[in-house]
Formats: C-alpha cells, sequence, structure tokens
C-alpha cells in the first residue's frame, strides 16, 4: 500500500482518537458539574436555615421578658420568652437537666418539679407564671455526697433500671410524703399513677417509697 493510501486511514484513526478524548473530556465535565449541583442544594438549604434560625433568635429577644425565678434557694434574674416553658428553662437556661423531658404533654412525669412543696409537671406550666415561687427540682432535693431519705430508698431498693424516669419518680415520691396516701401499696400506685416507667420497675419503687413512709412513722 502506498503512502498517499496510508493518509486517510491515518486521519480516520486520529479523528476517532480525539473524539474519544473529547467525550471523555464531555464526561468528566458534567460529572463535575452534576456534582456541585448536587452539592449546592445542601449549601443552600443550609443558608436558609441559618438564616431562618438567627430571625426566630431575634424574635424571640425582641419578645422576651424579664422573670426572676427563684430555684433550689437561689434567684435567677433572666430573660425569657414568655411562651418558655419551666421545663424548657430549666434545662436549657439554668442547665439543671435532672428534670427530663419525656412526652412534653404532662403524661409520663419524667418532668416532675415542686412548686411551693406541690408536685406539678414543668413542661405544662409557663416559667413567666411561677416567679417568686420555691421551685425545687431534682438537684435540690440531695446530692450524691448527700442523698435525701427517698433518693437513698430509690437506691438501696434497686428501684429503677435506665434511669430516665427516676428523678420524676423521686420528686412524687418525695411530694407523696406530705399526700393524702392510703397505707398499702395499692394506694401508693395510685398516687404515683400519673409517673410512667417504661422499663417497669413499678415493685421496687412501690417498695421504696413505702420504706420511705414506714420509717417516718416509727418514733424517734
Amino acid at each position: 500500500m502506498s503512502a498517499r493510501d496510508e493518509g486517510p486511514a491515518e486521519a480516520e484513526s486520529q479523528g476517532t482518537s480525539d473524539f474519544g478524548r473529547s467525550t471523555c473530556r464531555t464526561f468528566l465535565s458534567r460529572l463535575g458539574l452534576a456534582g456541585l449541583l448536587a452539592t449546592t442544594g445542601p449549601v443552600t438549604a443550609f443558608a436558609e436555615a441559618s438564616m431562618k434560625s438567627k430571625q426566630e433568635l431575634s424574635t424571640q429577644l425582641k419578645d422576651a421578658v424579664p422573670v426572676t425565678l427563684r430555684v433550689n434557694g437561689k434567684n435567677y434574674d433572666l430573660r425569657i420568652d414568655p411562651r418558655t416553658t419551666l421545663l424548657d428553662c430549666l434545662r436549657e437556661h439554668l442547665h439543671l437537666t435532672g428534670s427530663k423531658k419525656g412526652c412534653d404533654h404532662g403524661q409520663c412525669g419524667a418532668c416532675t418539679v415542686h412548686i411551693n412543696g406541690r408536685r406539678m409537671n414543668s413542661c405544662l406550666i409557663l416559667a413567666a407564671m411561677h416567679e417568686g415561687d420555691e421551685i425545687t427540682t431534682i438537684e435540690g432535693l440531695g446530692q450524691p455526697e448527700n442523698l435525701s431519705p427517698m433518693q437513698a430508698a430509690f437506691l438501696s431498693h434497686d428501684a429503677y433500671q435506665c434511669g430516665y424516669c427516676t428523678s420524676g419518680q423521686i420528686m412524687s415520691a418525695t411530694a407523696l410524703l406530705n399526700e393524702s396516701c392510703g397505707p398499702n401499696d395499692a394506694d401508693v400506685k395510685e398516687c404515683m399513677s400519673g409517673n410512667i416507667c417504661r422499663c417497669g420497675a413499678y415493685g421496687n419503687i412501690v417498695a421504696a417509697i413505702q420504706s420511705v413512709r414506714q420509717n417516718r412513722e416509727k418514733p424517734a
């Protein structure tokens, strides 16, 4: 074959090779563009969420009201949204996280605190409504080195499993000591019916409460 005949074939081969390289570059370019578009969406969404969060925070600060709460014998001067529940105020503003958020509907009792000595579900009441009241949380009931009688009884009777409901159980049980409650286990169960233990440690909880009640009735 002559050199003249080889020319078109080589040109055709070179064109095919160039076309392949061009296609590869185009593919990579499109792939990069697709990746850029894929990442742009989440970034934009994050920016929008961040802006919305800042706007909400600005609105909350603008609408905040001054409140002084007395918690565990100490006064706290706060500025809070008037819609803030006592539970959220305790956990998010005062960082007293012993009171737990279980159902947030007043059905489980995990958020129980004492208001002027009475047990209440802190998820159902507004913090701003209790200015001047004596508020007691599980942190104010006792500390590891100085447990209250009810805390010590829960410990000795193994009246807990996962522990999530325990602070609310103890707060309700402590308030029960000053309430009208019959002497039997069934009476205690009825008085504690607002506190749910999803682990099912009810038998030990009742035993702990009854032990404290019996010790209180013994003559000094």
